[in-house]
């Protein structure tokens, strides 16, 4: 069985795949300082609790936004799984794709998953959407090759600077409201949230698409994807396990 690991700069996600099957699946939050002992403790206890040996662990690849993280990771599968752990942007990890952009150092793990994910089950060209801390657009030509892409602000920030930017405003919940045109203080920020990433993700989307030139798949991921699909509308598909299926096509491009 193969261990893949998505660190994301709030959660992380532990997912375990038996061949394409996805047996097991946890999240934690996302802490520089948790140790390897610790990760054990909670990882080991809880793939006893769903029955089965962590020594059937033969396998572990990580994808990190927050490399800090990385050496506890890397200890924790080489001290208790006994597996080297794949790490994707080092050196030794093939993508089997080309980064074209100005500076391939700079994009992220999880944008490269992502966009593998996309490709290798729909094809390309493809603009892949997640709704993470940001929103990220992320864009792969008909080979699969990374071209590119957009960031905004995620949904969850943005209702956090609220909060925290200003003196009376509320913490709210991401949800349609009854009304575009809100009564009260909760409705006004409910219809300005939903409805203005409504227009940023159609709008920009659209925008891709026509600079782009040719018609492209659209992939959402990310908790928030399901929110927003029955009003954009422009979704081909939504893929809540983006990111582990592209660990595990990664995987399997450098081990076979």
């Amino acid at each position: 069985m193969l261990l893949a690991i998505d660190v994301g700069n709030t959660n992380s996600k532990f997912v375990v795949f038996d061949k394409d099957r996805i047996v097991a699946a946890w999240r934690l939050r996302t802490e520089s300082k948790r140790t390897a002992d610790e990760y054990a403790a909670w990882v080991t206890q809880l793939m006893n609790l769903q029955g089965f040996d962590p020594k059937s662990i033969k396998g572990a690849i990580l994808a990190s936004v927050v490399p800090a993280v990385n050496p506890h990771l890397r200890r924790l599968c080489e001290n208790y799984f006994h597996n080297k752990l794949l790490i994707v942007g080092e050196p030794d990890c093939d993508l089997g794709i080309k980064v074209l952009i100005d500076r391939p150092a700079e994009a992220g793990a999880d944008r490269l998953v992502g966009v593998i994910a996309g490709h290798t089950k729909y094809g390309g060209p493809l603009i892949t959407i997640d709704f993470g801390s940001a929103t990220t657009f992320d864009l792969a030509d008909k080979d699969g090759n990374f071209i590119g892409g957009v960031f905004a602000p995620g949904v969850e920030l943005t209702i956090e600077a609220f909060y925290l930017m200003t003196a009376r405003l509320p913490r709210i919940r991401v949800e349609k409201p009854a009304h575009v045109i809100g009564k009260n203080t909760v409705a006004n920020m409910q219809s300005g949230i939903f409805w203005g990433y409504v227009g940023l993700i159609e709008s920009l989307i659209r925008r891709i698409r026509d600079e782009y030139g040719e018609p492209m798949k659209v992939i959402a991921t990310g908790g928030l994807a399901s929110v927003f699909k029955d009003e954009i509308g422009l979704f081909d598909f939504i893929e809540p396990d983006l990111m582990s299926l592209g660990l595990l096509e990664i995987w399997r491009r450098n081990r076979g």
